[in-house]
């Protein structure tokens, strides 16, 4: 999933529609046999008990359970076959798999209002994912069909559940084909040896994936114990099987960072199935390695893999026509932000625009910035880390800007002892919130007890490690957040100004810059509206403002200068 940050490109999104729909009315090769497809279900358990409410947050279908803790985060188990464990994540995420849905779906009928063009996205999904099917393993197809049995029926006009299921756990690829209707990026990095307090293995990641502030409400910590392969923790959503940030039991973890994609002609194996595959079959690096040069992907991506066995990280850096490993020498840090570090991608024109023109290298070195002061990287430092909002040499950047590790969106952070089985995952808001702790060690026996099901279990009893939870930022009690969701607000009211062509007070355009004055988007947002209502000297002013600051991407800065020649 992705969002689009910039309100002028929803008319791009019209024309491509446009486009691609007249294409696909005349054309349906391979399309039927995907609609047709259906997932292996023969010698599955098909038969699972009805759900139980126990209270207002907490639902049990046998062994299987969801619970949410105090923080906000629910927890769920799910054990079995593939059809028993869909059903059973299906049957107990009901509600959170159908309001992600209608979340997600309700944003794209934003977008594409009318109906005419619903009809031909709807066509277009068809078609796009016309091989998808024949990309994703059967035990991942029975396993979402059996969620899909779940999904709600307001979004039929889409397809039906089990294909929607199986595009929605496309769409966060073709958010990051598309990053240049602006997906942000992610930061990760691990140490171990030197680098580390005890010289273990500890690994730090914020996941900067944004489909509007509802959707990272209600976040999954999904605790599974598959009949095949490890069991192993991931932080999700309702109806995602897929992994983004994850451990298995055998201390080894998987992250997932963009790279930058040429839009692709075809969808194929969705990067969080493949990193799924990985950690439910891989306890070794080897192991991992060999899954993903296993399967065809459609975007480009790096894939940090962490091991207790091994003692170490790497990057795994896939994409449709490459494929490559970066391990470091000579050191004991492996830092990775959205560009790719092994030879195999060194002359990569895609990779080297990447390096040139986004916000990639500056937060890489932001985060080697950090390790370097940072010295003997604790759980508590890591996330110190993940919550910085400064960049380079400590300049204030504004508040959301995405050159900053900490952008003030994270869907989590997330940080991985693998050697001891330990995680800690962030609470809402952003990552700023508290960090809660799970012990792989104690968290599966806690679950899978005797009488769990039996109605004996003392559901009030906590399977985090509360002890071991990391307080919340301090920031979030400060004026500068204050003003910092303040701004956020008047944005989208400026924004929405903009489109209407309607008039916007004084008082809000210098309430916006006051909210957030270091942030060079407030001034190229009031220079824009400036230059709508052809207040070109107001509008110059702002421009040239936004100019002094840290802007955060080379296409931003041109795009800035542009309308500065526009003026002049």
């Amino acid at each position: 999933m992705f969002c689009i940050k910039h309100h002028g490109r929803r008319g791009l999104i019209h024309k491509l529609l446009t486009l691609l729909g007249l294409i696909l009315l005349i054309t349906s090769c391979g399309v039927k046999k995907s609609l047709k497809d259906q997932p292996k279900l023969e010698g599955f358990n098909n038969k699972i008990p009805e759900r139980v409410q126990i209270n207002d947050s907490t639902f049990t279908v046998g062994k299987n359970q969801l619970r949410k803790n105090e923080h906000g985060l629910w927890e769920l188990y799910v054990k079995g076959d593939p059809l028993e464990r869909g059903l059973a994540n299906g049957s107990l995420t009901r509600e959170l798999l159908q309001k992600q849905e209608g979340i997600f779906f309700s944003k794209v009928e934003e977008m594409v209002p009318s109906k005419f063009k619903q009809m031909l996205l709807r066509k277009f999904l068809a078609w796009y994912n016309r091989k998808l099917y024949l990309n994703i393993v059967d035990e991942y197809k029975t396993e979402i069909y059996g969620v899909s049995r779940y999904a709600g029926d307001d979004y039929d006009y889409v397809a039906d559940d089990y294909m929607r299921s199986l595009y929605l756990h496309g769409a966060h690829d073709i958010g990051h084909a598309l990053k240049d209707l602006a997906l942000v990026g992610c930061s990760s990095f691990a140490v171990w040896d030197d680098k580390s307090a005890d010289g273990g293995l500890l690994i730090g990641r914020n996941f900067d994936f944004y489909a509007g502030d509802e959707f990272a409400k209600q976040k999954i910590i999904a605790f599974v114990a598959p009949d095949t392969g490890y069991k192993y923790m991931s932080v999700t959503w309702g109806g995602m099987i897929g992994v983004v940030s994850g451990m298995n039991d055998q201390g080894l973890t998987v992250t997932i960072n963009a790279g930058k994609s040429d839009i692709p002609l075809v969808a194929k194996t969705p990067i969080s199935l493949l990193t799924r595959e990985i950690l439910q079959y891989a306890s070794t690096i080897e192991e991992a390695i060999a899954i993903a040069k296993k399967r065809k992907v459609f975007v480009s991506e790096a894939i940090l893999v962490g091991s207790a066995k091994d003692h170490k990280a790497v990057t795994i850096e896939v994409s449709p026509n490459n494929f490559g490993v970066y391990e470091v020498t000579n050191t004991s840090q492996l830092l990775c932000s959205n560009h790719f570090q092994s030879e195999a991608y060194a002359n990569d024109e895609n990779n080297i625009k990447q390096k040139a023109e986004s916000h990639s290298q500056y937060r890489y070195e932001r985060m080697e910035e950090l390790l370097t002061e940072n010295d003997k990287i604790n759980p508590e430092k890591a996330v110190s880390i993940l919550r910085n909002t400064k960049g380079l040499n400590d300049k204030e950047i504004g508040y959301g800007n995405e050159k900053a590790l900490n952008q003030l969106l994270a869907h989590h952070g997330i940080v991985f002892q693998p050697d001891q089985l330990k995680v800690w995952i962030s609470t809402n808001p952003y990552q700023l919130g508290e960090f809660v702790s799970y012990d792989l060690n104690t968290v599966f026996q806690k679950f899978d007890l005797p009488n769990v099901g039996s109605g004996k279990q003392n559901f009030k009893e906590t399977i985090s490690e509360e002890q071991l939870n990391i307080p919340a930022d301090d920031f979030i009690k400060t004026e500068a957040y204050k003003n910092y969701e303040r701004y956020r607000q008047l944005r989208h009211e400026l924004i929405a100004i903009i489109d209407a062509k309607g008039n916007a007070s004084s008082e809000l355009l210098k309430e916006l810059e006051s909210a957030n004055p270091e942030y060079w988007e407030v001034y190229e947002l009031v220079g824009k509206y400036y230059y709508e209502k052809g207040y070109d000297a107001a509008a110059l002013i702002e421009f040239k403002k936004a100019l002094t600051k840290e802007i955060t991407t080379v296409p931003h800065r041109v795009r800035i200068e542009k309308y500065i020649k526009k003026v002049n």
